[in-house]
Order: structure tokens, then sequence, then C-alpha cells
């Protein structure tokens, strides 16, 4: 029987399971320790966080900054393969197109992301702020096409982010 999983906004108590997914999905604290910083430093305003769980237990997060970027998206290692990414993805571009948010950037797995309608930034004259990044690794899903007919240049993550980087 499969089990179903239900996506929601982070809460406060959610932190501790969120960062113990972060851990397990990337194998270092660099992802997680950059969750913790955005928690701490971001207005909720600004921000959504969501949780993936199967009855209890936090399977996935991904953590999106309004205008900004997709990152990270994370679940745990055994429960890949399942549907729980692309899951928290949908939900999250959904609910910032209703919340008004004119684009999502999101430096990924080229073979992954376009399913969601991500393309190659670089196609819209959006280039990374870190030289390194393979322009095919980083994406963009516009969600506002009005407001984006104009907007080009080098698009800028938090500070929260250099660590990983």
């Amino acid at each position: 029987m499969k089990s179903m999983i239900a996506i929601a906004e982070e809460k406060i108590e959610d932190a501790d399971d969120v960062r113990e997914v972060i851990l397990k999905a990337f194998g270092q604290p660099a992802e997680a320790n950059i969750v913790d910083r955005l928690r701490a430093n971001c207005p909720k305003t600004k921000m959504l966080s969501l949780v993936a769980r199967d009855g209890e237990a936090a399977v996935g997060q991904a953590r999106t900054v309004v205008g900004m970027g997709l990152a990270p998206l994370a679940v745990l290692p055994e429960r890949q393969r399942q549907g729980i990414g692309s899951l928290l993805v949908r939900r999250g571009l959904k609910m910032l197109k209703e919340r008004g948010c004119p684009f999502v950037i999101v430096l990924g797995h080229p073979d992954y992301y376009p399913r969601f309608g991500f393309e190659p930034a670089s196609a819209h004259g959006i280039a990374s702020q870190w030289e390194e990044v393979p322009d095919e690794a980083f994406m963009v899903l516009i969600l506002d096409v009005a407001v984006m007919k104009s907007v080009a240049g080098v698009a800028r993550y938090r500070d929260e982010f250099d660590e990983a980087m």
C-alpha cells in the first residue's frame, strides 16, 4: 500500500526534522546550515519553506526565497524516486505564483528541473553570480512574463548560500 505524503508549510517545531532530512539527503552540513541561517535571517513574508511528511515523519524539504531561488530541495535518500521532491516543487511553485512571485531560479540537475518548466537562465539573459556554475545547471522559471519581459543580468542569491559554493 502506497503511503500518503502531506505537504505543508514548515512550522517552528519542524526545524530539527528539516535539518535532519537535509543532512541525510546531502551528506554534509553546508545546505542544512544555509536553511538554518535563512530561517533566522529572512522575514517569513519573503520565504516559503515546505515540509513533506509521511504520517509524522518528515521525508522532504524545499526552501524558496521569493523572486530568487529554489534551494535546497532535499528528500531522505531511502525515500527518493517516489515523487516526494516533485510534490514539493510543484506545490511550492504554485504557492509562489499565487503570491505574485515573478520568477524562480534554481541551481540544479539539468535532467530534473525542466519537467517543472525550468530552462537555462541564459536564454533569458540571466547569469549566475558564481562563474563556475555550468550554464545548463543554472535555470529559471518565469512565473510572470509581463514583469520579466525586460529583466536580464546577474541573479544574486542571499549571502547564506555562499558557504555551499
